[in-house]
């Protein structure tokens, strides 16, 4: 994004008149041929009277009533570089970009005016999907146009966001923004912010001490932004500091030739943070000693493992320092788990073990201090005389647009659980029983109308939750796509034409003639929580009988079998009779029910919002992957998935990963493909379904692990009831083998995220009975460990893994250089040896041979 980024490509300004009604008074910094009367009513939402302030967001550039013609400032080449944040597939380079209104909307009472107030509304158009960032900017600018209403107002507003700096901003990929949402570390990736942190010091002190150098960062205590001290390591390092104190205390009140034989005795205790390299405690002593201490293992200093050739230099060897904890009574060493943010001297001051390299960009001072949150890239913008502090967020997804909430939606519309109106199989994957979250995203995901009523409601509310549905069914913008350009968050009578002529919109409205109309399929009534399926779905959307789910399973891979199904296989059967299923009331979908009792549960207990956009992200996953293996079932293969197959291992051949998504029984596979036969065949008619045969194409040809799939592996290591121990080793050898490189690592802990354990299953190979899968598990942790983000996921291990994990790396790196040694004296002693003498090593060689001649 450079400096000039176009940010805002146009600005709009309305104003209701009291004789001639909503009026768009000026477009800067030219027309953008739409009609005028469609933006106006737009952006004066019904009832904006009654609101001070208000935000309607809706988009440009989405129907043919609403595309901008003739487009200024989107071709120009600065922008048509700069890639969005998210992928844009190559189907879509020939569609005019989504534009995103972000419309503010004030009242201004004034007893002098006819109607007794003045209301306003201004706009900025962007491509951005993170619009919240552009409030500030909005708020002062109305202001500014109240005082002096003048198109001058518009100009220094488009000025100011186009003259936002996010030129420093670091472009994630995509498996980069799912490590980053699902951590909840606010130093995460902050490697990427080092260039920041020269350039922001280099500024800070040129501007307060011009012509004087930075004071020496020893002076400073560097804090962990990670908060990853725990209770127990504050208590023992507040109790260790004490001491130290009393005993300085105690040292000024003795004789000077005690005093220094006492700081000789102590010496260690000054050198806590960082002893010195020469100490004379072996290394193994110093790292994997035990000896009653705590043994807080995140700093590996013992194992001096370099950076493997072309890996990158910020290597977890060169991050972590030796910071460790001195016991005064046992004189034993044991390493703390928050040594990589809780450096305290400089890098010119810093001893360090033999090997142990530290980058010339790191200092340890500018991680707490400069990068407040890496989530979000920090910035200001000038806006006359005030600074706008900005934060960008870094892991939005184009299918993510403003700051909406999951947590409000489902507590919206879980009050009633029981849903209006009749069933529908598309609609009801768990009957009568199924929670009106997952009608919803039945709803969206099989291309239905959805409507949210909000009766005397602000826009902005109910924009936001057309904007929380659109997430929802996406997976939070990670797996699906096609919601945001079928979306109307804010839809009136004025544009009903426009809205009601896109297949399967998804509008958000404030008027209540929309629920009589019936223009919808479903209906969500906002502060009643109510939903309701259209009458007439059934004649609208025919049901189609499903192929036949048993003879193809058995004929075509023999995966499922008929005599697997217990009894309760023909209650998740469906049957078709009159074009209804018959039995359909007696579908079950624990899935389902798990996923919605799981999710409740957690917002009960007060988890945050990112906890739960994750698990809608994991649960819409698995729908693509569970339509994958019915796809495969039924036309005998799959565009968006890898094929299913299970562990083989035949003699005389070499054993082969599964793959696609995997069950603990074929019962619970059949029951849930024939639950999910219905909404899984209306999804593959939709433009969504397109979207992911393209996207899973361009996965496969991009991806950094290729070969197998990893997240069968995953699950198997989380959920097998039995696993063999030569599954074991293969799924350990061939991960080891293929995450090497950064893009790699970063893509495999895309699907270790932190709440689903992280790293803990596969740390479950370090203590696994057959020594191969324990060296696969170490090589594998090595590698993790050889980049900053995968030390924060081995920091975050429990205790004993922990330990394993470094005493066996340290067991092996200590055979390896012990093998070394004894290869070197091999050769040592084979030049030593004397040569033969000339007529000696004749004879040697042609000893025997003049026969011959």
């Amino acid at each position: 994004m450079g400096i000039n980024g176009n940010h805002c490509s146009f600005v709009l300004l309305a104003e209701f008149h009291i004789f001639e009604g909503a009026q768009l008074k000026y477009q800067f910094p030219q027309p953008l041929g739409v009609d005028e009367g469609v933006l106006a009513m737009s952006m004066l939402p019904d009832g904006a009277e009654t609101q001070l302030d208000d935000w309607t967001i809706f988009f440009l550039n989405q129907t043919p009533f609403n595309t901008i013609s003739p487009v200024l400032a989107l071709e120009t080449p600065e922008v048509k570089a700069v890639p969005l944040p998210g992928e844009q597939d190559d189907s879509t380079k020939n569609k005019p970009d989504l534009l995103c209104v972000l419309n503010l909307v004030r009242t201004k009472h004034d007893k002098t005016l006819d109607r007794g107030a003045k209301v306003l509304a201004l706009a900025i158009c962007t491509r951005h999907p993170f619009i919240q960032i552009f409030k500030p900017f909005l708020l002062m600018a109305l202001d500014d146009y109240f005082s002096d209403p003048s198109q001058d107002c518009l100009a220094r507003l488009f000025d100011a966001v186009n003259a936002m700096d996010l030129s420093g901003a670091p472009l994630l990929t995509r498996h980069e923004k799912i490590v980053m949402r699902s951590s909840e570390r606010k130093d995460i990736f902050s490697e990427k912010f080092v260039h920041l942190a020269h350039r922001d010091t280099q500024q800070n002190w040129n501007g307060s001490n011009p012509g004087l150098a930075p004071k020496s960062t020893t002076q400073h205590r560097s804090t962990n932004s990670g908060s990853s001290y725990s209770s127990f390591e504050e208590g023992l390092l507040s109790r260790h500091r004490e001491r130290a104190q009393d005993e300085g205390r105690t040292r000024e009140r003795e004789p000077p030739h005690r005093r220094d034989r006492v700081e000789s005795d102590s010496s260690t205790l000054v050198t806590s943070t960082y002893p010195p390299s020469t100490h004379q405690e072996s290394r193994e002593d110093a790292s994997f000693s035990l000896g009653g201490s705590a043994v807080w293992v995140g700093d590996e200093s013992g194992l001096d493992l370099a950076p493997k050739p072309g890996s990158d230099g910020s290597s977890v060897v060169s991050l972590v320092g030796s910071n460790t904890m001195v016991s005064s009574s046992r004189k034993r060493r044991s390493t703390d788990a928050s040594s990589l943010s809780s450096q305290a001297h400089s890098k010119d001051h810093m001893p360090r073990a033999p090997g142990h390299t530290m980058p010339s960009y790191y200092d340890p001072h500018l991680r707490s201090g400069l990068v407040k949150d890496t989530h979000f890239y920090h910035t200001t913008v000038a806006y006359k005389d005030h600074q706008l502090p900005i934060k960008m967020p870094l892991s939005t997804f184009p299918e993510e647009v403003g700051d909406y909430s999951l947590i409000t939606l489902i507590k919206e519309f879980s009050s009633h659980q029981l849903v209006s109106g009749p069933q529908h199989p598309h609609l009801h994957t768990n009957g009568p029983q199924t929670h009106p979250i997952i009608i919803l995203f039945n709803a969206l995901v099989t291309g239905k109308r959805i409507i949210f009523l909000g009766h005397k409601r602000p826009a902005g509310e109910v924009s936001s939750f057309v904007l929380s549905a659109c997430a929802l069914g996406s997976g939070c913008g990670v797996v699906l796509r096609g919601f945001i350009e079928r979306a109307f968050p804010y839809a009136n009578l004025n544009n009903r034409d426009e809205w009601e002529s896109v297949p399967a919109y998804i509008a958000g409205v404030t008027n209540p003639i929309f629920e009589a109309s019936r223009a919808w399929d479903l209906l969500l009534v906002i502060g009643a929580g109510t939903v309701t399926v259209a009458k007439d779905i059934h004649q609208t959307y025919p049901v189609t009988p499903t192929p036949s789910l048993g003879a193809p399973l058995i004929t075509r891979s023999g995966t499922l079998k008929a005599e697997s199904s217990i009894g309760s296989e023909e209650d998740g059967r469906t049957s078709t009779q009159g074009g209804r299923p018959a039995d359909y009331s007696k579908a079950e979908n624990n899935a389902d029910k798990l996923f919605i009792e799981d999710l409740r549960s957690a917002i009960d207990d007060h988890f945050g919002e990112s906890l739960v956009r994750m698990r809608f992200t994991e649960y819409v996953m698995r729908f693509v992957r569970l339509a994958s293996r019915y796809e495969e079932e039924v036309t005998g293969s799959t565009k968006i998935g890898f094929p299913s197959s299970s562990f083989t291992e035949v003699p005389g051949r070499p054993p082969q990963l599964g793959s696609g998504i995997a069950f603990n029984d074929e019962a619970t596979c059949f029951k849930e493909l024939t639950a999910n036969a219905q909404r899984i065949e209306a999804w593959r008619k939709t433009n969504s379904y397109q979207y992911c045969v393209a996207d899973f194409a361009k996965f496969q040809a991009n991806a950094a692990i290729r070969g197998f799939d990893v997240m069968h592996q995953i699950f198997r290591l989380r959920h097998a009831r039995t696993m063999s121990d030569a599954e074991a080793l293969l799924i350990m050898r061939t991960l080891a083998d293929n995450v090497k490189t950064y893009e790699q690592v970063v893509e495999l802990l895309a699907y270790l995220i932190p709440h689903g354990g992280g790293l803990l299953h596969l740390g479950f190979g370090l203590f696994h009975q057959k020594e191969a899968v324990r060296e696969a598990t170490v090589d594998l942790l090595n590698q993790l460990r050889a980049y900053p983000v995968g030390v924060l996921f081995l920091q975050s291990l429990n205790h004993f893994q922990r330990y394993a994990y470094v005493r066996q790396a340290h067991a092996r790196e200590k055979r390896i250089l012990s093998e070394q040694q004894q290869q070197q004296q091999q050769q040592q002693q084979q030049s030593a040896q004397p040569f033969p003498s000339r007529a000696h090593s004749n004879s040697i060689v042609g000893g025997g041979s003049n026969g011959a001649f």
